[in-house]
Order: C-alpha cells, then structure tokens, then sequence
C-alpha cells in the first residue's frame, strides 16, 4: 500500500523535493544534488518514512532522464505528469500565479497523493528500444537541420545563382551537392569542364550516365543568366561553398545513423513485426518502435496507444454543440512518424488505399484522411504486437471489405 507521496521538480543541477503522508501531511522538503550523491540523499530522505521503495509513489514532469531512471530501477513507482496539467493543479491551491521549485514539488505531491490513479506509471523501455529511440531521433534531427540549411541555401542561390535552381528542384540531391561544391558561382560553372563534373558526380555515388549527366547539369548551369558584379558573386559563392559543405556532411552523418538505425532494429525482436507492416521501413519502423518503446503493460488496450500517438480524434460536446478534434497536445515525432506511415502506405497496401479513399469519399480533407488512416494502422500495430504476429492483409482489412460489400 502506498504510503509516502513524493513531488519531484527537476533542473539541470538539482531537484527539489516534497514528501507527504495518506493525510496530506508535510514529511519532507528540501532539495537534493544532481547525480549519484543525489540519488543516494534521495534514497536516505525516502528510507526515514518508508521501509519499501513498493510504498512510494513519485510525481514527476519528466519521464526521463539519470535520476528517474534511478529512481525507476530502484523500484519506486513513478508517474510523468504534463507540465500544463501541473499548472492547472497549481491553481487549484492558489490563483495568485506564484510559482516556485518547491511550490511545483508540493503541487506534484498532492498530484500523487489525490490523483495517482488517473496517471500512467513510467515503465522502463528495454536498453535496445532506448538506443532505437535515440538513433532514430538523432536522424530525424540531422534531417530537419540539413532542411533548414537548404532553405536558407536556397534563398541565396535565388539571389545571384537562378540557373543551379533551374538546374536542381531538389537540392538535398547528390549530385546538386557534388556539383555546388565545385562551382559554388557562376564563373566556376563556366569554368568547369564535363570530365572535372563527371568525377565530382561518380565520387558523390552516381553509378549510371555520369558523362551524359554531367554535360546536362553544366548546359542549364551555363546559360545565359542575370549575373551579379564580380566581387559579390565571389562572395556569395564563398557563402554557397560553405552551406554546401555543411550540408554534405550532415547528409554523410544522415546515412552513416540510418545505417546504425537499420542495424539496430534488426536486433530487437518486434522488428519482424515493425517491417511486416506496410509503410514502416528502417526510418519510419524505428520511429515508431522509439517512441512507442516496448515495455509489455505499457498500453492497456489499442485506444490507448492511439492516445499515446496523439492519432486519436477528441470530442468536445456540449448542449448541441457537438465537434471533433485532431488532438494538438502530443508527441510530435510520434505523430510525424504516423503521418508519414499513413501516407506511406496507401501505395503499399489495397486495403489502406480503401480505407483513404473511402474517408475522402464521405469529404475528409487529405490530411484528415491520413489521420484517420494512421489511427487505424496505430490499432493494427497493436493487434499484431500484443498477439505476436506479422500483418496480414486480409486479418487487418478484410472484415471491412465484407461490411462494404
């Protein structure tokens, strides 16, 4: 029986902590050191109150993280709870608006004490989902930054360079990098012979029609074109040459986690199932294992890991108002990772094309059809997890096909 109620505010170097009894009584406050000197305080403060870590339950706003794992591993109970819902609890003891460390530690006490039941316990995902988790969002974040750079690469080819814009829609492409990096300007474009482009184009990883795609990058490349004065083409070539080559090593990084990713999620036993699904490859399938984790009670049921991935619709009803809503509050990854796998999969998969085509049919927009689509697959990727079994196609569809008909 749970006896001891603990508050945990975190920082970056020390946590603030507040303890009470089943009557709401104050045991404790007071703060603690990051790290192991931390944990073992920790430890000492609990063991004055409470004779088995079973007996106490933590509120915390993170799930993550040296110290709650600690705390985890110990064998304390431990429940994350959302920063905006500590706020809404805060204000049920004052509508001041103070704010303070210990005050959140204490409003996160009476979380545990009052509504603990109501809040899900952090269960520790295996060390091979947690390294998934982590490769997976570390590329996923190369992507977004290499993005960003390209946009602001764009941007300045569009002021003094149009022709490498006509020349590359894409700029991410190989061969737009290898041919920037050596003609970053107009003038080193003119300069350029097609067997210097055709060895930057192999080097990069072209393999078929190097020569033919070299002479046709450096035909648009050359044409006639509004040029800017010398000096500022010069610089401005000097600032392609340096975004370029930042850009080629975060794509060089990109492939080198991808290949770690791909490895990584071969060794963890729900990747049989992960790649059986349609639209869940190495990048999307080890998103998803990430964010999801694999920790066996984590979900009760299907409706609540479609909650979890922020899939699922809210309903906001009141008198004869009557709406729903795509849900904002959310694992944002996990619900770009969803996103993308539903769009993903109505080329791999008759029966989610259905599915897509039938929520246009009744008037869902593109996106809110691939919401759909996603909270169904996130049901269906629960079916064959918690069963043990690859997808199916007929098992996942068919009973739809048969009510249509």
């Amino acid at each position: 029986m749970t006896t001891v109620f603990v508050g945990h505010d975190w920082a970056e170097d020390h946590h603030d902590i507040y303890l009470e009894n089943l009557e709401g009584r104050r045991l404790y406050r007071g703060r603690v050191d990051d790290g192991l000197a931390g944990v073992a305080a920790f430890h000492a403060i609990v063991a004055a109150h409470a004779d088995d870590p079973a007996d106490v339950l933590i509120a915390s706003e993170t799930d993550r993280g040296l110290f709650i794992t600690a705390l985890v591993t110990a064998g304390y109970a431990v429940i994350a709870i959302n920063p905006m819902s500590t706020a809404r609890y805060r204000e049920r003891l004052s509508t001041s608006g103070a704010k303070s460390d210990q005050g959140d530690a204490r409003t996160l006490a009476d979380v545990a004490r009052l509504d603990g039941h109501n809040h899900r316990r952090v269960e520790p995902d295996s060390a091979l989902a947690d390294a998934i988790k982590i490769t997976a969002r570390a590329h996923q974040t190369l992507i977004w930054t290499r993005q960003r750079q390209l946009n602001q690469l764009r941007s300045t080819l569009r002021e003094f360079y149009p022709a490498a814009l006509e020349t590359f829609p894409e700029l991410a492409h190989r061969d737009c990098l290898a041919t920037l990096a050596v003609a970053p300007h107009p003038a080193a474009a003119h300069a350029l012979t097609v067997d210097e482009l055709a060895i930057a184009l192999s080097e990069s990883g072209r393999k078929r029609s190097i020569t033919t795609r070299a002479a046709a990058i450096l035909e648009t490349l050359t044409g006639d074109q509004l040029r800017a004065p010398q000096p500022v083409e010069a610089a401005m070539g000097s600032h392609t040459a340096a975004m370029i080559a930042t850009a080629t090593e975060l794509t060089r990084q990109i492939d080198r986690l991808e290949v770690e990713l791909d490895e990584l999620l071969d060794e963890h036993p729900h990747a049989p199932i992960i790649r059986s699904i349609p639209g869940l490859g190495t990048k999307l399938g080890g998103r998803v294992l990430g964010e999801f984790g694999d920790a066996p009670s984590r979900f009760a049921d299907a409706r609540c890991r479609k909650n979890y991935a922020g899939t699922s619709p809210i309903t906001k009803a009141s008198g004869r108002s009557h709406v729903v809503l795509a849900r904002r509050t959310r694992n944002l990854r996990l619900a770009d990772a969803c996103y993308q796998w539903a769009f993903t999969s109505i080329t791999h998969s008759p029966g989610a094309r259905a599915f897509y085509d039938q929520r246009r049919q009744r008037g869902d927009s593109h996106s809110r059809a691939l919401r759909a689509l996603g909270n169904r697959l996130v049901g269906i990727l629960h079916g064959c997890l918690t069963h043990g079994t690859r997808y199916d196609e007929r098992t996942a569809w068919g009973h739809r096909a048969t009510n249509a008909a």
